[in-house]
C-alpha cells in the first residue's frame, strides 16, 4: 500500500513548468524538460550552478508540488556514514544489555539480535531517503556535494546505483521506489564523470531580467513596480562587474524585501549605500560599489527604465 496523498508526477513538460510555477518556482524550458525527464526516466537530476541560482530551490518546491517528504543531506568536508547513513543508538543498546542481563539471558546470538535490532537504529538522510513501506518516495536533496570528500562521493555512488544500503547487522536495505534525487553543486571542485553519468545535468545560469522580476513580483508581492523594476536592472548590472561573489536571486529577493519593509519606492545612493550588505557579501566587492560604480550603475538603470516608458 502507498501514500494516496502523493501527487502524481506531471506527464509533459508544459505541465511540470506548471506544476513548478504554482508553487512560484518559474523554470525556463530546458529546466522544465530535464526534471520532467528525471521524473519519468527515476535518474537522479545533477543541478550545476553559481551560488543563489535557485538550484536548492528546485527540490525544495518539487517536495511541495508533488506533496512528497523532503530529505536534505547538506554535505560538508569529513561528512562520513554514520552522519550520512545510520548510526546505532548506543545509549539504547547499552540499556538493552543490562536488562536482559538482569533477566538472566546469556545466550550471545540472543543478545546481538535484541542490541542490533531495528528500533536501535538511528536514520540518517541517506537511509531516511530509501523509505519505508506504505510510504511514498521522497525527494532526496545532496546539498553542495561538492563540499564533501571524494570518499563519500564514490560510496554515494554504490547509493545511487541500486537505491540500497547494506548494514552488516541487519542486512540489505533497499527502497521500494527510488527516491526523486537531486543533486547540487556549486562547482568548487569536479565531480566524478562516473557519478555524474548516472544522473541527468541541468546547469542552472542566472534569469534574465525578465524572469528575474517575475520573481520578484511573486516572492516580495509588497515591492512597488518602479522599486522592483529598479532593484532588478541593477542587480543584472552588477552581475556585469566581475565581482568576488556575484549576488544571486536569492539576494534579489533578500534586498527588494529589505527596501520594502524600510518603506523605499525607489532607488537612490544613499539606500543603495546603506543596504549593499543585503546584496553583496564581500566587502571588497561593497567598497567597489561604493566607490563610484554604485551610482553610475544607478544613472543607466533611471536612464534604461525612463527609456523604456
Amino acid at each position: 500500500m502507498t501514500d494516496d496523498s502523493a501527487t502524481v508526477v506531471p506527464s509533459s513538460i508544459d505541465e511540470t513548468a506548471a506544476l513548478l510555477e504554482r508553487e512560484d518556482y518559474l523554470a525556463d524550458r530546458r529546466l522544465a524538460t530535464v526534471v520532467f525527464l528525471a521524473l519519468k526516466m527515476k535518474r537522479p537530476l545533477f543541478l550545476e550552478g553559481e551560488a543563489g541560482v535557485g538550484k536548492t530551490e528546485v527540490a525544495k518546491t518539487l517536495a511541495k508540488a508533488l506533496n512528497r517528504p523532503l530529505i536534505r543531506l547538506q554535505c560538508y568536508e569529513g561528512l562520513d556514514v554514520s552522519s550520512a547513513v545510520y548510526e546505532w543508538n548506543y545509549p539504547a543498546q547499552m540499556l538493552e544489555i543490562r536488562l536482559l542481563e538482569a533477566s538472566g539471558v546469556r545466550d550471545r546470538e540472543r543478545v546481538e539480535t535484541d542490541i542490533f535490532a531495528e528500533r536501535h537504529l538511528i536514520r540518517r538522510p541517506v537511509l531516511q531517503a530509501l523509505g519505508q513501506a506504505g510510504m511514498a518516495a521522497p525527494v532526496f536533496l545532496i546539498d553542495e556535494l561538492d563540499r564533501a570528500d571524494e570518499a563519500f562521493e564514490a560510496f554515494l555512488l554504490e547509493v545511487l546505483s541500486d537505491f540500497q544500503v547494506t548494514i552488516p547487522e541487519l542486512g540489505t536495505i533497499k527502497a521500494a521506489e527510488p527516491p526523486i534525487v537531486i543533486i547540487t553543486t556549486n562547482r568548487t571542485r569536479e565531480i566524478h564523470d562516473a557519478l555524474k553519468r548516472r544522473c541527468l545535468y541541468h546547469w542552472v545560469d542566472y534569469p534574465n531580467a525578465e524572469q528575474e522580476l517575475d520573481i520578484v513580483r511573486r516572492k516580495v508581492p509588497g515591492c512597488s513596480e518602479r522599486l522592483a523594476a529598479q532593484v532588478v536592472s541593477y542587480v543584472q548590472r552588477l552581475r556585469g562587474l566581475d565581482l568576488f561573489k556575484n549576488p544571486g536571486v536569492a539576494e534579489t529577493i533578500d534586498w527588494a524585501t529589505a527596501l520594502t519593509e524600510l518603506d523605499r519606492i525607489a532607488l537612490d545612493p544613499e539606500t543603495i549605500a546603506d543596504t549593499l550588505g543585503t546584496l553583496l557579501k564581500y566587502q571588497d566587492d561593497i567598497a567597489r560599489v561604493q566607490g563610484g560604480e554604485g551610482e553610475r550603475l544607478l544613472t543607466e538603470v533611471k536612464a534604461e527604465l525612463l527609456a523604456a516608458g
